[in-house]
């Protein structure tokens, strides 16, 4: 199936702008070591926006990677288990389902963005055994309007219906960072592959 996603809230970019935190956290989470082709992501230059989430780019255009939508998935379907009457609350080893037999796809999904990127900035809070702490985060942002369209290759189409619930989901839980807050919120439906 083919899917056409339009962010109703903007969305956050995830990937830290500092090329050495990037290819040293790619290198010590993927378990096949570091993938050429994120590290050699384009990133913005400036001093602040090392310091910053951002969305990786080709040639200029911000993109999301496919397991990017492989997470939703899986965070969509472990809350929907939660709540009884939903398809997702019968499906057992989710993450190994959509690990092994969901693909979103191409790996680069680019975003095709209306308007200007713009900087979200908000407070972390956190509980520590010494207190409360309060740091600073500061993420680009994609407008309301931005859109995303790629294909979902089910190797069995039974598992079509919750994709379709785990997309539905996106009204309310969004795609990317901050998500908690409405971030990444989006509509969608299935459009004609090309």
């Amino acid at each position: 199936m083919r899917v056409r996603i339009e962010f109703t809230e903007p969305l956050l970019g995830t990937v830290s702008g500092n090329k050495d935190i990037t290819g040293t956290f790619i290198a010590s989470k993927h378990p096949d070591g570091p993938q050429e082709d994120e590290l050699h992501a384009e990133l913005p230059e400036d001093d602040i926006a090392q310091a910053s989430t951002v969305f990786p780019r080709e040639d200029g255009r911000p993109f999301l990677w496919d397991y990017q939508v492989k997470g939703f998935f899986k965070d969509a379907c472990g809350m929907l288990r939660r709540v009884s009457g939903t398809k997702s609350s019968k499906l057992q080893a989710y993450k190994k389902i959509i690990d092994g037999v969901i693909f979103p796809g191409p790996r680069k999904i680019f975003i095709d963005v209306v308007g200007e990127i713009e900087w979200c900035e908000r407070p972390l809070r956190g509980q520590t055994a010494k207190g409360e702490r309060i740091a600073l985060a500061r993420s680009e942002s994609v407008p309301v309007g931005s859109s995303i369209a790629f294909d979902i290759t089910c190797l069995d189409k039974k598992y079509e219906k919750f994709v379709k619930e785990w997309l539905d989901y996106g009204a309310l839980r969004g795609l990317g960072q901050w998500r908690n807050s409405g971030k990444g919120r989006f509509k969608w439906k299935e459009v004609s592959k090309q």
